[in-house]
Parts: C-alpha cells; structure tokens; sequence
C-alpha cells in the first residue's frame, strides 16, 4: 500500500505530483528523507523531518511545511495503516519554478507512507565499486538529493551484475565512504569498532549516529577515523546502518565470507530496544 499526502488530501496509488516543466523533473532539483514506523514506532522522526528541511535549503529549496506539521502528518497517515505495519516514511521537497535556478518559494511538498517489511536478518554480499562519491565542491552532499543517487544506482547496478547485494565506495582520494545506499561500520583485526569519519563526501546519517551513542553505552567506543579499502580485507565483522534495515551484518565481502559477529548484533538488539521506546 502506498499514501501520498499531496496538496492538502491523501490518495493511495503512485500519486501524480510533477508537471513536464517542473524544475524538479529537467534539473534534479529534488530532496527527500526516510523514516521508519514499525509497529508505531517512529525512532529520530523528527531528525529526518528536520533533515529534509535542511536538504532543501542546500538545494536552493524552501519547505513549505513547519517540522511539527509534517510530524502531525506522518502520525495522521500512520494511524492510517494496521498497528502492526512496518512503513518506510517519505518526505519530498522539489521545485515547480524557476529556470537553471529553482524559485524557492515555489518549493512543493509530498509525503509518502509505504508498506517496507524490515530486511531479514540473513545479510548481504559487498564488493568494492569503482565508482565514487564527490566532495562538497562537486555535489550538495550535505543534503540527501535525489540527484546523488544516479551514482548510487550505478554502483549497485554494477555490484548486482557482479553477484553481490551492495557496493563499498571510495572518495576522489580513494578512501572508503560508505555503502551505495547505508553508513559502513567495521571491526577491525585488533577488535577496534571503526566507522569513516565524515568528511564532507557522505551523510553521516542519523541511524550512525543513533547506533553510536547506543554502543557508547553499552561500553563499545567507536572510532571515527579514515579508512583505506585494504582495513576491510582483515576486518572481523563489516555491517551498515540506515533507515532502511537500521542495522544490517555483510555477510560476504569481495570473496570473503564474515560472521554475522557480536558487535553487529549488539548494535542491532540495542537499536531495536531504542525503538521499541520510542
């Protein structure tokens, strides 16, 4: 099931929201973020809410709705589906207006409610992409533009066609990043838990920063520092965090098989524990 708050009324379907000239459609002027409701439970919503209002600033965008009247909205389309749903939560900024340079003030608005079953607990296969991620001088990467994902796609199409699930990417200086689609974690040969440090290529997401805190309190200290591709041919565990599967073990990296280890299974029950309170 799909539901779109769109101008003012909610439709279930693909609801039609862009016109052929829409800024959004010819120039990529787009922003959006994704929140989980499981079971009514709705961990950081109101960091994502204020996330995409952030994005479409950087985008030269404005959002025409307060943090509270898209937190009011999602709890209304929520309250629309089973108790027992598990729902992937949408926000949309995009632009209708302008020519090379969107009107901010015609900014539009949609939010989108789906049915999203939490990914099982059986993990992934990563291989490393050749592609990689711009700097901040190359792409408004401290927003979560629809437009980053094309190289995204490209990097999972490419995995895909290999036999793996995901792809590792690396900076213009061949550092890793994270995964195409969710933040990378990894236990190192010594037992260390590391995490690449921000550096303007990535969004360090809220669900890493979230499973950060949560290991912190359970006595696990994770390290934030650059990482070069050959740390992830010894590490002991590799996982991901994001709000898709919110924390998700690799299971297969290159041609390495990897237990689902301890530390990603702490992170896991911790933040599952965080989000039944909340």
């Amino acid at each position: 099931m799909h539901l779109t708050y769109f101008n003012g009324q909610w439709t279930e379907g693909n609801t039609p929201l862009f016109g052929a000239m829409d800024h959004s459609v010819w120039l990529g002027s787009s922003v959006f973020d994704g929140a989980r409701s499981v079971r009514g439970h709705m961990p950081d919503l109101r960091l994502h809410l204020e996330r995409v209002t952030r994005s479409a600033v950087s985008l030269g965008l404005r959002c025409p709705l307060s943090v509270d009247q898209m937190e009011a909205l999602v709890h209304e389309g929520v309250a629309k589906f089973p108790a027992d749903a598990e729902l992937y939560v949408r926000p949309l900024v995009f632009g209708t207006d302008g020519f090379l340079v969107p009107v901010a003030e015609k900014s539009s608005f949609a939010l989108t409610l789906f049915d999203a079953p939490m990914p099982p607990w059986s993990g992934f296969a990563a291989c490393l992409s050749g592609l990689r991620r711009p700097d901040a001088t190359m792409a408004p990467t401290d927003a979560k533009a629809s437009a980053l994902y094309a190289n995204s796609s490209r990097a999972m199409r490419d995995a895909q066609q290999r036999g793996f699930d995901n792809a590792v990417m690396l900076d213009s200086e061949g550092n890793v990043t994270e995964f195409a689609t969710a933040n990378l974690f990894l236990v190192a040969a010594d037992g260390t838990v590391v995490t690449p440090a921000a550096n303007g290529t990535f969004l360090a997401g809220i669900t890493r920063a979230r499973v950060i805190a949560l290991l912190a309190e359970a006595g696990v200290t994770v390290e934030q520092h650059t990482v070069k591709p050959e740390e992830l041919s010894s590490a002991l565990e590799i996982f991901n965090t994001g709000n898709f599967g919110k924390v998700t073990p690799c299971v297969r990296y290159e041609e390495r098989t990897l237990a689902v280890g301890p530390v990603a299974t702490l992170a896991r029950d911790r933040y599952f524990a965080y989000m039944e309170q909340h």
